[in-house]
């Protein structure tokens, strides 16, 4: 374990533990939020924060900003992201990130990472901890996304952390089946079903408000990724939602835009063009944050894409999701999704079978627990402020019998 002179004294470890929670986008912001301030109010343990990729990117907003105006200090901010999607450009932003994250935690000497999920910064910032023998806490590892890179993303987290905090058992099994001790190995739930359960959500008018649009009679909120390993072409994939979304010119459309991955600006530049010639019933935000995304989702008919919030979190809202192609393959999904393949004919009868009275019942009915209960964050948070760090850092392989 990595001894610092400001957290240690004369007989070992103080009370206070640094615990230095790294995100790179406002989604991923809104995830950790709750964990996030559980830190920063705990004696026992004191926050620090760092803020990369998109959220210093004035193309998706300087999100940073959401993080200092909640009342947060961020310690170090690392630039890393740079414009361009490409192949290269994402391999070339994370080999920045690399170099920011080393000198970020060589200043700031954090006894323990927190990192969420599978996007190429959390790769960098477990690389540079690894190095630097700095433990990891990893939060949704064990999952599955046959699509995208980000599959073997996560897995590489997992075999650099010491700490996993999964979203259901299945998923713990599996970080187990990685070589990982199950005593490391928790199920905590999804803490995307935190804030659903502690926020005060916007009501419609409210929700109109903030986004300086009117809902119709029928509503759809969008959101897609592209498939990065999928050898199709990121703009057919869209052309074809959209082209399914006009079939139903009787629904308003909220969208929100891709994060920053491989040809997720193509995604967008579609989007801009298709609200553009559709601006009386049509609206995109680059990201509406976590408040105003789960008030969309509780003021729309149906969640339309390939996120793997219609899979966690719009169930538990018991809201019926259509999710397209083969993105979140893999994950553990309830009788609320429906899987379709990207034609846009599959896509028109999935949305319909999603309207269909019985299935909206069916929404109302299904297990809406299958992440958990909300009471996430409250569980890392006892496990982050109590597991004995010095023993973390020499990991062995645990073989399944």
């Amino acid at each position: 374990m990595r001894l610092y002179a400001h957290n240690y004294g004369l007989f070992g470890e103080s009370s206070v533990r640094t615990i230095c929670v790294v995100t790179g986008s406002r989604a991923e912001y809104g995830l950790l939020y709750p964990l996030i301030k559980l830190i920063a109010d705990d004696i026992e343990l004191q926050l620090q924060l760092v803020a990369t990729g998109m959220h210093l990117s004035p193309e998706f907003g300087l999100t940073y900003r959401q993080i200092e105006a909640d009342g947060f200090v961020i310690d170090a901010k690392v630039e890393m992201l740079l414009s361009s999607d490409t192949p290269v450009g994402i391999t070339k932003s994370m080999g920045l990130g690399l170099i920011g994250f080393a000198d970020a935690f060589e200043r700031l000497k954090p006894d323990l990472i927190v990192l969420l999920g599978d996007r190429f910064e959390a790769m960098a910032a477990a690389q540079a901890a690894m190095v630097a023998n700095i433990p990891i806490a990893h939060l949704h590892g064990g999952e599955s996304t046959e699509g995208v890179i980000d599959e073997a993303i996560r897995h590489s987290i997992t075999k650099m952390s010491h700490l996993h905090f999964t979203s259901t058992e299945p998923y713990r099994q599996r970080v187990i089946q990685l070589g990982e001790q199950p005593e490391h190995v928790y199920n905590v739930g999804a803490i995307g079903l935190d804030n659903i359960r502690n926020l005060m959500l916007l009501d419609r008018s409210a929700f109109e408000q903030s986004i300086d649009f009117k809902l119709g009679r029928l509503n759809f909120l969008v959101t897609y990724h592209p498939l990065s390993l999928s050898g199709q072409d990121a703009e057919q994939q869209m052309e074809r939602l959209l082209a399914a979304l006009d079939h139903f010119e009787q629904a308003n459309i909220v969208f929100t835009k891709p994060n920053a991955d491989t040809n997720g600006r193509i995604i967008g530049q579609l989007i801009d063009k298709y609200t553009a010639a559709r601006n009386e019933r049509v609206v995109c935000h680059t990201s509406l944050g976590q408040l105003r995304y789960l008030s969309a989702i509780s003021h729309v008919d149906v969640v339309i894409g390939n996120s793997s919030s219609g899979i966690i979190e719009v169930p538990y809202m018991n809201k019926p999701t259509v999710n397209i192609g083969r993105r979140q393959d893999g994950r553990v999904k309830g009788l609320s999704i429906i899987d379709c393949d990207d034609s846009t004919g599959e896509i028109i009868r999935a949305i319909n079978k999603a309207l269909s009275p019985d299935f909206r019942q069916l929404c109302n009915q299904a297990n809406s627990s299958m992440y958990g209960d909300g009471q996430t964050a409250e569980r890392i948070i006892e496990v982050l402020r109590s597991v004995p760090l010095d023993r973390l850092l020499i990991k062995s392989f645990y073989t399944m019998t």
